[in-house]
């Protein structure tokens, strides 16, 4: 597949990943727990699919610029780093409306500073 398309997919999952971390934010911001999340299911299948989309399409990306022909750049670690923090973030999402409400103002700051260290590639 060419570049431009792991870049969609890549972009596609953030995307999709961020949107379902709002809504789980938003309910938890409500006074909601994670037991009572309506759409709790289809919310984390999407969320799910959407680490991969954006695993995939970075991997896919690394691929294509020839990043496997010896060590991986500094870079791409910091991006898993980020990327695991956004795969982790349903599980404390729900701890508490206080965490919630930073999330909601967090992750997409986590995002952006993957955007970042792609775009400057810093180590």
């Amino acid at each position: 597949m060419p570049y431009p398309f792991y870049k969609v997919v890549h972009f596609l999952g953030i995307f999709t990943m961020l949107t379902v971390l709002a809504a789980m934010s938003m309910h938890a911001m409500k006074g909601g727990t994670k037991a009572d999340v309506p759409y709790r299911r289809p919310l984390m299948i999407a969320h799910g699919v959407a680490t991969l989309f954006a695993l995939t399409g970075g991997f896919g990306m690394l691929a294509r610029l020839g990043a496997f022909h010896g060590a991986l750049p500094g870079w791409v670690f910091l991006k898993l780093a980020l990327w695991l923090v956004l795969a982790a973030a349903p599980w404390f999402v729900h701890r508490g409306r206080t965490i919630a409400r930073a999330a909601i103002v967090a992750l997409p700051l986590v995002a952006a500073l993957g955007g970042a260290i792609a775009l400057y590639k810093p180590l």
